[in-house]
């Protein structure tokens, strides 16, 4: 069976060699159908991405860890305030919250506020974050220049920074790249390996280093002040900041005893006949705070009951609002990506009818040569097969060609118009099997038609 696909593929090759002109009028249209799927699927791809990246910048993918608990004026109410260490979470905390349900991302961090230079002339006093590389990635940064540093930037604690677009403007001037320049933190020189923009003007005026380089020049690598926690979707953010607090909790429980051994020993008699200090109930205090970015947005700005309560109905706004923004918004971005690959389609199966017009015209005039093969011991198979193989290379002619011009339109529309698009592997093999499917269903009555001729009656054929 080999040896017959690769000879009438041969055959057909010279075949279709002999009318080139014909062969790519005909694969025009299967070249026009692939390139408008990519296109068109590469667009609606691209829209939704976008939207998944306004949703990260907005904060409805974060989960925010930070050392110790803070939270004030929540005594009424039963919240603990001005408890637990700031050295309380380490590399190990971070780790372990890699393995839980609906996490994708965990950042380490560390943060100063300190002077950046870039020279004599250029300084500026801002906030200089350690980080891992993925917090980019959690909160959507848009690259200016470069890709940031690495994982293995972050392993070997590499003297490497990226600038927010603010910060670079400020330490090198406007519009001007600073990619391969140096800096100066904390008296070490760091080598400037990206520049971003981000939805928070904070993070514009900012500076990113690994976080272990962090610890190194600070002092600090030991413990972390905070974890950044992207998950997989809005709507679960409430989930898995539960998740985690149980996780710490357990990680955490013998330093938490010992906090709530210290309180008690803390309570004393008053003139009054009461007791001052702790008043909780239970297990001691949690020594981190556990939020996600929406209810820091919510809370900012209130105080004691009224954040308390905020607090306390997150999740229901997290589930709820969020994973009911995000679901409307993926159904729109399918439903837009499935109309518009529709459409392509249509494109394809005039494609198609092309391939079985063209066709029927090769067997019409070749009807003698499909006749001396008969006559001379050729089975109707061999025949069907050949036809068949004819229309199937025409038809992945037109798929390779229109696979081209697809990513090419794709580009095109991104650099023209800024439209976001983005070309799958997924698109690109779909469109490739819907061109061969295109052959074999659109060759296939031409072959069947070939290959019933009665030998006697074709050679008769002027």
């Amino acid at each position: 069976m080999f040896r017959l696909l690769a000879v009438s593929g041969l055959i057909a090759w010279k075949a279709l060699g002999r009318n080139r002109l014909r062969t790519g009028l005909t694969t025009l249209g299967v070249v026009i159908g692939v390139a408008a799927v990519i296109a068109m699927v590469a667009l609606g791809n691209g829209a939704r991405a976008s939207v998944e990246r306004t949703l990260k910048s907005a904060g409805t993918n974060i989960v925010q860890v930070t050392a110790g608990n803070f939270i004030r004026g929540g005594e009424s109410v039963n919240i603990a305030s001005g408890l637990g260490a700031a050295t309380s979470l380490t590399r190990d905390d971070a780790a372990a919250m890699r393995d839980l349900a609906n996490v994708e991302y965990v950042s380490a961090g560390l943060r100063s506020r300190t002077f950046v230079t870039a020279s004599a002339d250029a300084r500026v006093f801002t906030v200089v974050h350690g980080a891992e590389e993925s917090l980019g990635d959690i909160h959507a940064w848009t690259w200016l220049s470069g890709e940031g540093y690495s994982a293995a930037d972050v392993s070997s604690g590499a003297a490497v920074a990226v600038l927010g677009r603010v910060a670079a403007a400020r330490l090198f001037g406007e519009g001007v790249d600073p990619m391969g320049k140096r800096v100066t933190i904390h008296d070490r020189a760091f080598s400037v390996v990206g520049m971003m923009r981000a939805v928070d003007a904070d993070q514009d005026e900012a500076v990113y280093v690994p976080v272990t380089t962090m610890g190194q020049i600070t002092n600090r690598a030991d413990y972390l002040q905070s974890i950044t926690v992207g998950v997989t979707e809005a709507g679960v953010a409430s989930s898995v900041g539960d998740a985690i607090s149980a996780l710490l909790r357990t990680r955490h429980a013998p330093a938490i005893a010992r906090g709530q051994e210290a309180a008690q020993a803390a309570l004393r008699p008053t003139s009054l006949g009461g007791l001052q200090g702790p008043t909780g109930k239970g297990a001691g205090p949690d020594d981190f705070v556990v939020r996600t970015l929406a209810a820091q947005q919510v809370t900012k700005g209130l105080y004691t009951e009224v954040a308390a309560f905020a607090l306390a109905n997150m999740p229901k706004l997290d589930s709820a609002t969020m994973e009911e923004m995000s679901g409307t918004l993926n159904r729109a971005g399918n439903t837009m990506t499935a109309l518009l690959a529709s459409i392509a389609a249509i494109s394809l199966v005039v494609g198609g009818i092309g391939i079985m017009n063209i066709m029927l015209v090769s067997v019409t005039e070749r009807t003698r040569e499909i006749g001396l093969r008969l006559a001379m011991g050729a089975r109707r198979k061999d025949v069907l097969v050949q036809f068949l193989v004819e229309a199937v290379v025409l038809s992945l002619l037109g798929g390779v060609v229109g696979i081209g011009a697809g990513i090419a339109a794709a580009r095109g529309l991104t650099a023209l118009m800024s439209w976001p698009t983005e070309v799958s592997p997924q698109a690109i093999a779909l469109a490739f099997a819907i061109s061969a499917v295109i052959g074999v269903a659109f060759g296939y009555y031409p072959a069947r038609r070939a290959s019933r001729l009665d030998p006697i009656v074709a050679l008769r054929r002027e």
